[in-house]
């Protein structure tokens, strides 16, 4: 499924530019629901503490669950891995569908503006 992540189809909206504004603008089209806590995290670490260090981590996080979340087939299949990693009993299972997650959001934060 990481294939999912750099490959998107056609009626998965692009990559917008790597900037806090170009990405903020495409959360509220195209993810709206994350939007409250891309504000709230905006807000907590970079606008209330006039700080820009923390920008690239902000960026690299806010990159790939932008990337995730506007692909709703994605977003449904890393949900659901989540969801079943939490219910299962078995350390093994959970272990892999956890690592699946993992390759997902790798690939996520690899992808360029445009794709």
């Amino acid at each position: 499924m990481t294939a999912h992540a750099t490959e998107p189809s056609p009626l998965v909206p692009r990559m917008p530019e790597r900037n806090p504004k170009a990405l903020r603008e495409a959360i509220a089209r195209h993810a709206p629901q994350l939007l409250p806590d891309f504000d709230e995290h905006w807000k907590r670490a970079i606008a209330d503490t006039f700080d820009i260090g923390p920008l690239p981590a902000f960026l690299a996080r806010w990159w790939v669950e932008y990337s995730i979340a506007r692909d709703p087939e994605l977003d449904a299949h890393v949900r659901d891995l989540h969801s079943r990693a939490a219910e299962t009993a078995d350390y093994t299972e959970a272990k892999a569908l956890l690592e699946e997650v993992s390759k997902i959001r790798y690939s996520a934060r690899d992808l360029e503006p445009g794709q």
